[in-house]
């Protein structure tokens, strides 16, 4: 569905992104980890049209998203941090969007149920609290039934009974057959949502495979140990390198 192919990206003399080359399928959901400053906003922006890559491109369903704008709306995005228009109402952000996607004859407004968004419609969101504008965030990614999703940090900030509704949304978009890349520090969530990893250092993929074949390698059980387990591996092959 995603196709990644030789990018680079450069700001000024700094490396962002260094011949990433990636192929993320339908029906299937990626971790993207890596540490701070590896590149992941800038790949998950470059996705979504908003960084243009110095070199290389994406494609979209076998298309290129050069000079191209409408394959966004196949993208539902929850980013990290939700910048809404202050004295709008929640009510009023979500009647907009709809109206900007007039084109979706069915909208899936699970989540707005489930987080009792609807009984805070006339709040506006300079008075909303961090949890809630994630809530706000997460219906909207999923409001129009889109084939991919791309959640950036999507359970910062929510409370635990919210977590786990987010979390078992996700899962049956899954088992839906979308595509779903999930950016998280939050190691134990991509465990239990994720199915293969993309970890970028410095710009760099250094692994892009299924969790199950991580675990297999590093010998270990949970996400989080797998990842330093790898690390610590090929840290330790670059210092023989040497």
């Amino acid at each position: 569905m995603i196709s990644i192919k030789e990018v680079n990206k450069t700001f000024g003399k700094l490396m962002v992104l260094n011949n990433v080359s990636i192929d993320l399928c339908k029906g299937k959901s990626y971790a993207l980890v890596g540490p701070n400053g590896s590149g992941k906003t800038t790949l998950i922006k470059s996705i979504l049209g908003m960084v243009i890559p110095s070199t290389g491109d994406i494609l979209f369903d076998n298309v290129s998203i050069k000079n191209d704008w409408k394959y966004r709306e196949k993208i539902g995005y929850m980013p990290q941090i939700g910048h809404y228009p202050e004295n709008m109402t929640i009510g009023q952000i979500i009647d907009m969007m709809k109206n900007i996607r007039k084109n979706v004859s069915e909208f899936d407004e699970q989540l707005i149920d489930e987080f009792k968004l609807f009984k805070m419609y006339d709040k506006r969101m300079h008075t909303l609290s961090g949890g809630t504008r994630q809530k706000v965030s997460a219906a909207l990614a999923f409001l129009f039934n889109p084939p991919a999703l791309i959640l950036d940090e999507p359970t910062a900030g929510l409370d635990p009974v919210s977590v786990e509704l987010l979390k078992a949304k996700i899962l049956v978009e899954k088992e839906n057959g979308k595509l779903i890349i999930v950016s998280s520090h939050i190691l134990s969530d991509l465990d239990e949502l994720t199915t293969d990893m993309v970890y970028l250092f410095e710009g760099k993929v250094h692994f892009n495979n299924s969790i199950t074949s991580l675990k297999e390698e590093t010998s270990e059980q949970k996400l989080g140990k797998a990842i330093a387990t790898m690390i610590g591996q090929k840290e330790l092959i670059e210092s023989i390198n040497k």
